[in-house]
């Protein structure tokens, strides 16, 4: 048959799917494999564990791993923590960083374009750098071996203002001309106009810092010493024993357990994620 001008060719663009597929599914294969070996971990008594083969499914499931997971140390005590402290920063991010980035997109001030520049600076200093001052200065105010020292030096967040601001930008101007007109406040226009219209973005931020918070192991090592306090990474590694060695299978199943929540937490937020972050870049 003869081939139009302009009409695809058989074998052409729709041939080369595959080749994206199977590279996804690569990708998507190395990113799991840890995962996927780590729940086989949890699952596998302990003499199955140290052997000379690699078999990736348990010959028997030993859910007692995952009893001893709670036994063997508080793991309840440590993921409750660990909700007290995403949560409470959490909260006091949005509380901080809607306001500062409604007012640098929304309103006009001297200075408000050197007060953004130093925003995005201050997305480029990590936060080791400045933890030893902030260790100096909460020992110093006797607040070491509180929530308070894990919750306070994360309270302002510059990757917040960043997004939120960039979200702000990208709403028309005439609709807070409108709410002013109306007699709303600034800060009515914030939490009763701005942020809710935001919630895509909050929920991107909030999944990006629960996750950050959630998985630090750096900051609760170092402000915190009572084991009561400790969050779930600082908790697994109450199960390494400097004489008897790693009890493995506890471990990989108390692994799986602080896992879980983040990985339902985003598959639950995925496309309000995605939404946030594409409609946040989208003004500069």
């Amino acid at each position: 048959h003869r081939v139009r001008p302009g009409a695809s060719r058989p074998g052409g663009a729709h041939a080369m799917r595959p080749v994206p597929l199977l590279f996804l599914l690569l990708g998507a294969a190395i990113v799991l494999l840890p995962f996927f070996w780590m729940l086989s971990l949890s699952l596998k008594p302990a003499d199955e564990i140290f052997t000379a083969g690699v078999d990736l499914l348990p010959s028997r499931l030993a859910w007692e791993n995952y009893a001893t997971a709670f036994t063997e140390v508080p793991l309840a005590r440590f993921l409750m923590n660990g909700a007290i402290v995403c949560g409470g920063i959490l909260c006091f991010q949005i509380l901080f960083a809607v306001p500062c980035a409604y007012a640098l997109a929304q309103r006009r001030f001297p200075g408000r374009t050197l007060l953004f520049g130093l925003v995005l600076a201050g997305l480029l200093v990590p936060f080791h750098v400045t933890a030893i001052p902030i260790f100096l200065g909460l020992a110093e105010l006797r607040l070491l071996n509180t929530y308070t020292a894990l919750i306070v030096p994360f309270v302002a967040s510059v990757f917040g203002i960043f997004l939120f601001r960039q979200f702000f930008a990208a709403m028309p101007a005439e609709l807070f001309e409108a709410a002013r007109v109306d007699g709303l406040s600034e800060t009515a226009i914030v939490w009763r106009i701005a942020f809710p219209l935001a919630w895509p973005a909050a929920t991107a931020f909030a999944v990006f810092s629960v996750t950050a918070h959630w998985n630090d192991l750096f900051w609760p090592l170092i402000a915190t010493s009572d084991p009561a306090l400790a969050t779930p990474p600082r908790g697994i590694v109450y199960f390494r024993d400097a004489e008897a060695g790693d009890d493995v299978g506890p471990l990989m199943a108390a692994s799986v357990v602080v896992t879980l929540p983040l990985i339902l937490g985003f598959l639950l937020a995925q496309r309000r994620v995605t939404q946030g972050i594409a409609t946040g870049g989208l003004k500069a």
